[in-house]
């Protein structure tokens, strides 16, 4: 937390925004981690399972976000068993189609904050909603909740429309302000 004041000062990228999300104070085995760089997928997995985590998905999205995108490929690096596989994810393949990049821009804390809340709610529908369930959904698989994207995608839904998701998201609201 320390570094991120003198890494916005400075305005490129530093080792900070590599180490960032290897830390894991919780000792997670699972994890799904985006990366700023496609290159670096291979990378932060081989560096996962060196750090004995079990299971793990590392994302870059071809749109240049550091998750799984709706707006075009995803490049995933998925650590399973000790191995790792690169592979490509589309959009089109598991939504039937992709969103414009712009779709997924937020603005402000507060814009930011009515955009989850309406995901989560079962409100807004399209790129928000579809990036949210992808990105679940490769959570899920990780944890073991689910066997294939396929499946997580289902499940993150079934969260969201059942109110679930947004319950959760109430209660961790109402615990930080506590």
């Amino acid at each position: 937390k320390y570094a991120i004041c003198p890494r916005r000062e400075i305005g490129i990228r530093t080792i900070f925004n590599m180490l960032g999300p290897l830390t894991n104070p919780a000792g997670a085995t699972a994890q799904l981690i985006g990366v700023y760089d496609p290159k670096l997928t291979e990378m932060f997995a081989g560096v996962l399972k060196n750090l004995g985590t079990k299971r793990a998905f590392i994302v870059h999205g071809a749109d240049g976000l550091d998750e799984a995108t709706v707006a075009g490929e995803t490049r995933v690096s998925e650590l399973k068993e000790g191995l790792i596989t690169t592979y490509n994810i589309d959009p089109l393949e598991l939504f039937g189609g992709t969103y414009p990049a712009s779709d997924l821009r937020g603005g402000d804390a507060e814009a930011n904050a009515r955009i989850a809340t309406g995901v989560l709610s079962g409100t807004l529908q399209g790129a928000c909603r579809q990036i949210v369930l992808l990105n679940a959904a490769l959570a899920i698989v990780a944890g073991g909740k689910a066997a294939t994207i396929r499946e997580g995608i289902a499940t993150a839904g079934t969260c969201i429309d059942s109110g679930a998701a947004l319950k959760k998201l109430q209660a961790l609201i109402e615990r930080s302000n506590s």
